[in-house]
């Protein structure tokens, strides 16, 4: 998930080699707190029993048009529910996104301290339910010019068209092809923490016009409080500001340029405005991005013969992308708080969408559990659901395909570390610590 509204966990992706001063990615955080409204359970299982005896009619309402694939489903004594901290969760959370789905598609995690919700329907209607939002901390996207969805929306999508558009994509495909000629003398490497940890961030400095020795400075601002929906960080807000002076006095082909002399309503965007939508885009190329792109190269290097058709086909590396995301995507965990009571989830609460597992939802995919490169509707959760504009999505699209192509244009050859196969480690955020290649 790329574009979860909410804040990412951690899982300590992290490390790096070959390039002095970037701070590894952060580690896991802690789970949920309990949220105010949310009933206690009773017992002292690990999640309590399942709150309504009998039938599910509590649902009803819950998600119209999406609540029929919640009922029926529990019986007059059902069996205590599973927690997403249970022993080897992290390992390989699977085994319980399937009880979930199939005993449990909502159900309160006393451990955790939210609404577990795993279905793919469920999970798709949750992220677009206006009463349940975000839990950003300080300024976001959504807050600027007035704070509605609407307003949102309008600034936000026509100021990355156009020049922008073609600066982003420029800025994304020239670091791609320098990171990937560094590694071509070599015979080895590791791709998580020489490609994949600085594609992100360095593509979107390049971008937007920013120095290239700030981008180790920019990351570690993206592990203290910057994040993809422009969180405030005063720190990033100084440094931008004599930047964006500059463009409105003179633009350039960069990012930032299209950004200053971009109109919405027939007026130019503020100061503030630029300022978020630059620090949003910053924020994008931290650890979702990194991950999500490392998920994606490791799943294509596991399948040669896919990989071989893209190669030869560069217009299928969008579904391939997708379908990694739906596969393995980079969030697992997607917070929400809900704003009024909806259905059985009390005012306050904190409910879990499981993206991980909405994925792998065989009511919704056939044979879910293979990556399949050619697949034709691999779903869309993993870049959000509903009225939000995300541009962290269109950052880490632009580096997978790019990045992909950078790599296989550069090094034709590359291949596993003979005896090396991808293992994915986490619980809110996952992906491979490492990905050994051959490179020729």
């Amino acid at each position: 998930m790329l574009c979860p509204h909410g804040p990412p966990g951690r899982s300590g992706f992290s490390g790096h080699h070959g390039f002095p001063g970037l701070p590894g990615l952060p580690g896991e955080g802690a789970p949920a707190s309990h949220p105010p409204g949310t009933p206690s359970a009773p017992g002292t299982g690990t999640a309590h029993r399942n709150p309504w005896p009998g039938n599910s009619s509590a649902l009803l309402g819950l998600w119209p048009g999406n609540s029929s694939a919640l009922l029926g489903l529990w019986p007059e004594n059902p069996p205590a529910s599973p927690s997403l901290l249970a022993d080897g969760t992290a390992h390989d959370p699977y085994p319980l996104y399937r009880v979930l789905r199939e005993r449990h598609p909502l159900v309160y995690d006393e451990l955790f301290g939210a609404w577990l919700v795993s279905r793919y329907a469920d999970v798709r209607a949750a992220l677009a339910d206006p009463r349940l939002v975000a839990m950003p901390p300080g300024r976001t996207l959504a807050h600027l010019e007035g704070g509605t969805h609407s307003a949102h929306r309008a600034v936000v999508s026509p100021a990355f068209r156009g020049a922008a558009l073609a600066a982003l994509t420029a800025g994304v495909a020239r670091t791609a092809f320098v990171l990937a000629r560094r590694l071509a003398a070599r015979q080895e490497a590791d791709l998580v923490t020489e490609f994949c940890q600085w594609l992100p961030t360095a593509a979107a400095v390049a971008a937007l016009g920013l120095p290239y020795e700030d981008t180790a400075r920019v990351h570690e601002w993206c592990r203290t409080g910057l994040d993809h929906l422009g969180g405030h960080h005063p720190e990033i807000d100084a440094f931008l500001r004599p930047y964006i002076a500059r463009r409105r006095a003179h633009p350039g082909p960069d990012l930032l340029s299209a950004l200053c002399t971009a109109r919405a309503g027939g007026r130019p965007l503020s100061d503030e405005v630029v300022a978020g939508l630059a620090g949003s885009l910053l924020g994008a190329g931290g650890e979702a991005t990194a991950r999500g792109l490392a998920s994606f190269l490791a799943n294509l290097l596991d399948h040669p013969g896919q990989l071989a058709v893209v190669r030869v086909r560069p217009a299928l590396a969008a579904g391939a992308w997708a379908e990694s995301l739906r596969r393995d995507p980079p969030l697992h965990v997607v917070l929400r708080r809900a704003l009024e009571p909806v259905g059985a989830i009390p005012v306050g609460a904190t409910v879990a969408c499981l993206v991980g597992s909405a994925g792998r939802d065989p009511a919704r995919f056939a044979d879910p559990d293979r990556y399949d490169a050619f697949r034709t509707d691999p779903g869309q959760l993993a870049h959000g659901s509903g009225r939000h504009f995300c541009p962290g999505a269109l950052l880490a699209r632009l580096t997978a395909e790019h990045g992909l192509r950078a790599l296989l244009t550069v090094l034709p050859d590359l291949r596993w570390v003979p005896g090396f196969r991808p293992t994915s480690q986490g619980l809110i955020s996952r992906s491979p610590r490492s990905l050994p290649v051959r490179l020729r």
